[in-house]
């Protein structure tokens, strides 16, 4: 399979499709949290603890999915796991109580968190294949697809309730599903052979891929951080401590999800030339200082600039951290490092809050910047030690 050219272009284009299809459902039930809040009557605490359903139902399945790649092949795992994505984002709107959202959250969660790891252990297969780095591209078109459904979903908004809009979301998913699902289902990922190890060495391997397992999962933690503290905290700062308009707030996660988005389509061209170990630091030296300049800006253009320059540091981080952890260790080692920089997102959202209250927000989004330092001292770190 390696040599077929064609069919790898196929798998490519029919992978690129699931990450697009994961972000734009992930996405349209974003937008509409506040009218799920409004219908289920929840205050702003009861919503935030049904809304770590999400999380906790991803962060709980990914070793699991992880497993079951191995037994069952990740592109059968793809194919139903995107079809329980696609039935379960419906769920939401059907609830009336902030348990019940919980809940269900819980299994849109466990359904986001496996098709994650199905797609990228795919992926990383295709990778290998090609021997191309190409993980960018994929992770580009999940951050697409989650600007459509954002955008899409903001439309729809006053035209839809929260149920047909969410409804719609699971034909499109399962039409999207069944048009791409048999190329994954008639064609096993692709294979390159395995060096032959010296006598003794296996055990000695496979606890040195662990360990850098775990080291490239750490890059994937700072990387999610400053993604789930972006989100949460971005606009925050621009309105609370720059005294911005709604509009110019809202803008500012907009350019740094544009940036990470641009970021990651010129991601493959970026690593043939600089290889992963000059990407990683150049990426998080970057974002570093584009953080630095978004926290402790003066004005509200310079923190928008910042902001930008942000997510073009950090957008090829998290696909090279899993892509290299896949490649060592399998569908395990994307389960670990997805689980490692989900960790991360669930991390930034509240650290930032906390030290907010004991500094001020300005000092505490600097904490971004410290980890994006971190993953770039990392990547120089094991160069010598991680593979490609």
């Amino acid at each position: 399979m390696p040599g077929n050219g064609s069919l790898l272009s196929r798998l490519r284009l029919v992978l690129t499709v699931f990450f697009a299809l994961d972000g734009f459902v992930f996405a349209g039930w974003v937008v509409r949290i506040p009218d799920i809040k409004q219908q289920t009557h929840a205050s702003a605490g009861a919503l935030g603890l049904a809304l770590l359903g999400v999380s906790a139902g991803a962060v709980v399945t990914m070793t699991l999915t992880g497993r079951l790649c191995r037994r069952y092949g990740s592109h059968r795992v793809t194919v139903v796991c995107a079809v329980l994505l696609s039935l379960s984002v419906a769920l939401p709107p059907l609830t009336h109580s902030a348990l019940a959202l919980g809940l269900v959250l819980l299994a849109f969660g466990a359904a986001y968190g496996s098709i994650n790891v199905a797609f990228n252990s795919a992926a990383v297969d295709l990778v290998a294949a090609l021997r191309r780095p190409i993980m960018p591209s994929f992770h580009a078109a999940f951050s697409l697809g989650g600007m459509v459904g954002a955008g899409l979903g903001g439309l729809v908004a006053g035209v839809l309730t929260p149920t047909e809009h969410l409804s719609c979301l699971t034909l499109v998913g399962l039409l999207v599903t069944g048009l791409a699902a048999p190329t994954l289902l008639r064609h096993e990922p692709p294979r390159l052979p395995d060096p032959e190890p010296s006598p003794g060495a296996p055990s000695r391997a496979d606890g040195r891929n662990r360990r850098l397992v775990v080291v490239f999962g750490l890059i994937a933690l700072c990387t999610a951080y400053g993604e789930g503290a972006m989100a949460d905290w971005g606009a925050l700062h621009l309105r609370q401590d720059l005294g911005t308009s709604a509009g110019v707030a809202a803008a500012g996660y907009s350019c740094f999800a544009l940036a990470m988005t641009l970021g990651r389509l010129t991601g493959t061209t970026l690593l043939e030339r600089l290889g992963r170990t000059r990407t990683v630091v150049a990426g998080g030296t970057t974002a570093a200082l584009g953080m630095l300049a978004g926290s402790l800006a003066p004005s509200p253009w310079a923190a928008l600039a910042g902001y930008a320059v942000t997510g073009l540091g950090l957008a090829n981080l998290f696909p090279v951290a899993v892509e290299r952890a896949g490649a060592l260790a399998g569908p395990g080692g994307v389960a670990t490092a997805s689980t490692l920089g989900y960790g991360g997102m669930l991390l930034g959202p509240p650290a930032i809050g906390f030290m907010a209250e004991w500094l001020s927000l300005s000092a505490a989004l600097t904490s971004v910047a410290v980890l994006a330092g971190i993953a770039a001292l990392i990547g120089f770190a094991v160069r010598d030690a991680a593979p490609g």
